[in-house]
């Protein structure tokens, strides 16, 4: 099938699931697609044992669109820049030492306790041939969490822009530090680099701050073209551009390109839109960005409902994927209380932030990708099962409960400022 069709598909989907997702359940639009393309899955599945040619066909389409190289090649880097086009740059960095802690320790601490604990529970089932790490790299990928759902829900209860910009920071952040994690665990997994302090270290170097810089380099291009002209289109442009071009750069010189997208969507969402901008480019830029937001999230939870296909139904790996839901989530309980017991005594937190760092730490399609990206065979087999169903209870079920543990906060702030 020629991209044209599977595009054709693919959007056509999107749109009749938008469509009664806003028409009938009124779910946050991601999480009713997700919702919605898993259970047509799910129910073409069960037709597949009267028409198995159907469930054939479309099991060939889903593997066709590689969903680890379209996320991480191509919808990532739209998806980091669109986020942060509209995060505050004042608002981030104060709370710069929460979101950095949470971004680079919580991420490493998150990874060896998870890595940790899925080796042991492995050996407890007798899924042998596994290494340790291999486990690390289970780690390494689930931790991330995912800014694209919870977003829309902190906003509509109101958070606290203290515990927004937290969730949203560490959220935009950590999927450039996990994806260098999960890059340098590889790398000795397969044997190309030795486990060691000093190659694992300056591969951080490199990716991480290499992404930075790159970003900033890109958004001062961005910023000084911007303010040269007022042409709404032409400035559209060349923010495609810098997008488009600079992920395709940051891959070529082997540095970080979701770090990259991160820093120059801040630079041209912050001081591009106040000293480079006029209002009616800044009205547009918005708009058309906030449009390819939506068209590539309604496309990426389409496809994490459809990679259900792509799962090995075997009762071991099902088990052990429903023991990892609450096991990932006491890891994050563990990383998200570490900036917040360092800097307890210096600043103050909201009230329940930990809960909620940790039942607002939503995994998305990072984490499938990244799975996807590992070599066939046992590891990735009961690895993609046991990513997948932490991905599906942290959207379904963590994505729609968490207004409940955020409303009473809102609540209380409401009746203090009135």
């Amino acid at each position: 099938m020629n991209p044209y069709d599977t595009a054709g598909i693919l959007l056509t989907l999107a749109a009749a699931f938008a469509y009664l997702n806003y028409r009938f359940l009124k779910l946050p639009s991601a999480i009713g697609i997700m919702l919605l393309s898993l259970l047509a899955t799910l129910a073409l599945i069960v037709y597949g044992q009267f028409s198995p040619a159907t469930v054939a066909w479309a099991e060939r389409f889903v593997e066709n669109i590689e969903f680890d190289e379209t996320l991480l090649n191509v919808m990532l880097s739209y998806l980091l820049f669109a986020g942060a086009l509209h995060v505050n740059l004042g608002d981030l960095a104060q709370q710069r030492l929460v979101i950095g802690i949470l971004a680079t320790v919580g991420v490493c601490v998150s990874t060896i306790l998870v890595g940790t604990a899925t080796y042991f529970m492995l050996g407890w089932f007798g899924v042998e041939g596994v290494s340790y790490i291999y486990c690390l790299l289970f780690g390494a990928l689930i931790s991330p969490t995912d800014p694209v759902a919870v977003l829309g829900i902190l906003k509509d209860v109101g958070a606290p822009k203290s515990l927004e910009t937290k969730i949203c920071g560490e959220s935009l952040f950590n999927d450039g530090v996990g994806v260098v994690v999960f890059i340098a665990l590889l790398g000795v997994a397969k044997g190309d680099m030795e486990a060691s302090f000093m190659p694992i270290a300056t591969l951080f170097v490199v990716e991480a701050v290499g992404g930075i810089a790159l970003g900033i380099f890109l958004g001062a291009i961005g910023f000084f073209l911007l303010r040269r002209i007022d042409s709404y289109p032409v400035e559209i442009l060349i923010t495609l551009a810098m997008v488009t071009g600079g992920y395709s750069l940051a891959m070529q010189l082997h540095t970080s390109g979701p770090l990259a997208m991160v820093v120059a969507g801040l630079m041209i969402g912050n001081h591009g839109r106040t000293l480079a901008m006029s209002p009616r480019t800044e009205q547009h830029l918005d708009t058309f960005w906030e449009l390819v937001d939506e068209i590539l999230n309604a496309l990426l939870f389409l496809l994490i409902g459809l990679e259900v296909l792509a799962l090995e139904f075997d009762v071991t790996y099902l088990l052990l994927g429903l023991l990892a839901i609450p096991m990932v989530l006491m890891m994050r309980m563990i990383a998200a209380s570490i900036p917040v017991m360092l800097l307890r005594r210096k600043r103050e937190f909201s009230p329940r932030v930990i809960r909620i760092l940790t039942w607002g730490g939503l995994r998305g399609g990072i984490s499938v990708a990244l799975v996807l990206s590992l070599e066939p065979g046992l590891a990735r087999d009961v690895f993609l099962t046991m990513t997948y169903l932490i991905v599906i209870f942290s959207i379904g079920v963590q994505g729609l409960t968490l207004k409940y543990l955020i409303r009473p906060i809102a609540d209380s702030q409401a009746e203090n400022e009135s």
